[in-house]
Parts: structure tokens; C-alpha cells; sequence
């Protein structure tokens, strides 16, 4: 490699980010987070199911991995080992937020955001899926999401969540199968309406 490439050259593999990382060059880091912020954020929100969370989880799991950047035995499966703190981040949150709730509240207590008189088809549509979504396994949840969503191909989403490739197909299989039968009631309805 030459001194004058260009670090951001796409060419550089996890490897060589995480190499240059620990040796204290902030681009390279900053690489990483741009590389991972979004898939990071998908698997963070299948896990926590809310936007704010997400976004939660996913700061606080690459400031765990920068300091422990170290700690990455295998610098070119870094995906993987942050997807693990993402995942582990993420049910963390969970629990300090269940913990939260559990205490006892007054019955007038409740969420001050008024219901909307009538839910518009997309809104009725968006609450369809993100309840479709939350009956699939956490996993399924994440490879539907960085497949579907994201575009990721099945080897890549494979070595990212340290999964083989075919485990990677089943789940988006049947993934896709439970979210068709749980939206094809709701789209035909709203095809008659």
C-alpha cells in the first residue's frame, strides 16, 4: 500500500480499518462508523423496536467498540463483533427501560399525545408491519431488515451477523412468509376500500 492511497479507498477492507484505528488514525474510525452506522442502527432498532432506542444503541455500542477496539480478535469480521455489541446494547437498554416501568404510575400518567379521531391507511398499514415485525424472532427481524431494507446480499449479512448462508436464507425466508400472511388481510382491504 502507498502512502499516497487514499484511506477512504473502498479497497481497504474492515482488516486494515481496524488496524489503523488502533493505531490511533481517527479517519479510520470514522470509516467504520460510516461503513456500519445504518446497519447497526436496523439491528439495534430489531431488537428495541423504537426509532430513538435504535439511534441509542447504535452510539452507544460503537463507543463501546472504540474503546475496546483492542478487544476485536478476528479486525476483519469487525462487522460481526460490532453487531454483537449492537445486539447486546440494545437489549441493555431494554432492560433499564422495562425497569423504569415497572414502577407504579397514577392512571392519569399515560402517554399525553392525543389518539388521532381516525388512523390514515398508511398509518394503519405502518402499525400492520411494525406488529408483523415484532412477532418475527430478533434475528429474522435483523436479516429481514438488512436484506429487504438495506439491500445487504446473503453472504454479506451472513459474515456480518457470524451466521452460515444458508441459516442467513431460512430466516429471511420465513421472515418474508410470516410478514406476507400477516399483510395480505390488511393490503386486500385496503384494495376493496
Amino acid at each position: 500500500m502507498t502512502s499516497h492511497q487514499k484511506i477512504e479507498d473502498p479497497r481497504f477492507g474492515d482488516g486494515e480499518l481496524v488496524r489503523r484505528a488502533r493505531e490511533g488514525e481517527e479517519e479510520a474510525y470514522a470509516l467504520l462508523v460510516g461503513r456500519y452506522m445504518r446497519p447497526a442502527y436496523l439491528v439495534a432498532l430489531s431488537v428495541t423496536r423504537r426509532h430513538e432506542d435504535a439511534e441509542d444503541a447504535a452510539q452507544e455500542a460503537f463507543l463501546v467498540a472504540l474503546q475496546r477496539l483492542e478487544e476485536c480478535r478476528d479486525p476483519e469480521r469487525f462487522g460481526g463483533w460490532l453487531m454483537t455489541i449492537v445486539r447486546n446494547r440494545s437489549r441493555n437498554l431494554l432492560r433499564r427501560e422495562s425497569l423504569r416501568e415497572t414502577s407504579v404510575l397514577p392512571e392519569t400518567a399515560k402517554s399525553g399525545e392525543p389518539l388521532p379521531d381516525r388512523v390514515t391507511e398508511r398509518s394503519e398499514l405502518d402499525e400492520t408491519l411494525q406488529a408483523a415485525l415484532a412477532e418475527l424472532t430478533p434475528v429474522q427481524r435483523e436479516v429481514v431488515l438488512l436484506h429487504d431494507l438495506e439491500g445487504w446480499k446473503h453472504r454479506e449479512i451472513a459474515e456480518r451477523l457470524d451466521l452460515p448462508s444458508g441459516t442467513v436464507r431460512s430466516h429471511l425466508h420465513f421472515a418474508r412468509k410470516a410478514l406476507r400472511g400477516k399483510l395480505e388481510g390488511v393490503l386486500t382491504d385496503h384494495v376493496k376500500g
